[in-house]
This record gives structure tokens, C-alpha cells and sequence, in this order.
């Protein structure tokens, strides 16, 4: 099964892309000016067929990893699974963390800042 390993591909290269240029649209810096935000670290350990691995900081307090990896490669179960985190300072002057798994379980996000389903006790 070559299409999870050439959508990998895919989405790796258009994210590498558009790195830049995103992180800079979202970003705030400290001053609350918006779009000057300064690349400090970007590696890219891995992309291939298999996976990929980046991670990045910028000069307005956003930093983000993820991992990707193939699953039951060659299989029926074939699938990826994309593990990261990714750390900012909102306009708030809070400083965030997400982070997420994606995988054949779907998208499962944690984060402090996120709302809480409720669990319901029976007495």
C-alpha cells in the first residue's frame, strides 16, 4: 500500500512549505505585533516514506515537534500516527501547550486550556 506512504510525503513537504509563513500569521510577540516573528531553531531530523520528524522555535515564544510514523506497513491495518506538541504565548500574555495524537483513532488533543468533558458519577 503506497498511499499513506506518499500522503506522508505530501503533507510533510506542504508543511515544510508553509512553516514560515504560518507561524509568522499566527505568531504574537512579546509587544503584540503580529507577522515579525524570527525563525530561532528549525530541524528536520527525517522524512521519508516511513515518517517524519521536525521541530521549530520562534522569536515570539511559539514552538512546535511532531513525529510521524507508518503503522502495519504493507498491511490491511496500514495507517499513521502523528504524535507533537506545540507550545505559544496567546494575546493574553498565557502561555499555551497543546498537545496531540492523530491516528487511526482520529485527532486527540490535551491541553489545560482545553474544555473538560464533564464525567457523570452514578450514586
Amino acid at each position: 500500500m503506497n498511499g499513506p506512504k506518499i500522503f506522508i510525503m505530501l503533507i510533510a513537504s506542504l508543511w515544510n512549505l508553509r512553516i514560515c509563513s504560518c507561524t509568522m500569521e499566527i505568531g504574537h510577540n512579546n509587544n503584540g505585533n503580529r507577522n515579525d516573528a524570527q525563525i530561532l531553531i528549525y530541524e528536520n531530523d527525517k522524512i521519508d516514506s516511513d515518517g517524519y520528524a521536525f521541530f521549530y522555535e520562534t522569536s515570539d515564544g511559539i514552538s512546535r515537534q511532531e513525529t510521524a510514523k507508518l503503522k502495519n506497513a504493507g498491511t490491511e491495518l496500514e495507517a499513521i500516527a502523528v504524535q507533537g506538541s506545540v507550545k505559544w504565548v496567546g494575546p493574553d500574555g498565557i502561555h499555551y501547550k497543546l498537545n496531540y495524537l492523530a491516528d487511526e483513532n482520529g485527532f486527540q488533543p490535551q491541553g489545560e486550556h482545553l474544555p473538560r468533558r464533564q464525567s457523570s458519577t452514578v450514586a
